[in-house]
């Protein structure tokens, strides 16, 4: 792992794709560990978290998770979800966050020196390419552990530094739990009311 204490460096974390590794890892995330550890590690100026919220609910699940966040480091960007039914019959919910993610990596990447992305989506291989360009080193966190491994070949390969979770979250896992089957082609996984922790007064100590 190639991190530099000098260089400043910023995160980008696709809320529901690091839920929905690490659920298949058997992990459960604390956010408190995980910023403590980059900027443990690196000079962390900014820790983005996207996640997209359905605001047709009268609460949301996300919302304790996304309230501490606000408070304890993370700038937080959200966008409403859309909730619809597919062709088989079943209640989906769409909320893709990639083109927030890329305009903020891209806007960012003069002002930094690396950039870690919490996605194994392919899709942000020509972005991660792009911030490549201005000068800026790029750090990808997936899995290639899970089953399937949810990390794209593409963005894993163009890549400066490929970051496993599976290795990487004993530095900031709250208590493992029963790995969950991953599927191909599932629904965007929504952040259940589980993720926050016990006790109460904070939900992610």
């Amino acid at each position: 792992m190639n991190l530099k204490k000098d260089e400043k460096t910023c995160l980008f974390i696709d809320g529901s794709s690091l839920y929905s590794t690490s659920r298949g890892l058997g992990f459960d995330v604390d956010y408190k560990k995980l910023l403590d550890f980059f900027t443990s590690k690196s000079h962390v100026i900014r820790a983005y978290y996207y996640a997209a919220i359905l605001d047709t609910e009268d609460y949301s699940p996300l919302k304790p998770l996304t309230d501490w966040l606000s408070y304890n480091g993370y700038f937080l960007v959200t966008k409403p979800a859309r909730e619809f039914t597919d062709s088989t019959g079943k209640r989906r919910v769409k909320g893709n966050m990639d083109i927030e993610i890329a305009v903020d990596m891209l806007e960012m990447a003069p002002h930094i020196d690396h950039a870690i992305l919490f996605s194994g989506d392919s899709d942000f291989r020509r972005v991660v390419e792009a911030v490549q360009r201005q000068g800026t080193r790029v750090s990808v966190v997936s899995s290639m552990k899970s089953s399937p491994p949810l990390i794209g070949d593409d963005l894993r390969r163009q890549a400066d530094q490929f970051l496993d979770l599976a290795t990487l979250g004993a530095n900031f896992t709250r208590r493992q739990m029963e790995p969950a089957r991953v599927r191909q082609n599932q629904a965007p996984v929504r952040h259940p009311a589980d993720q926050m922790s016990e006790p109460e007064d904070d939900p992610l100590s």
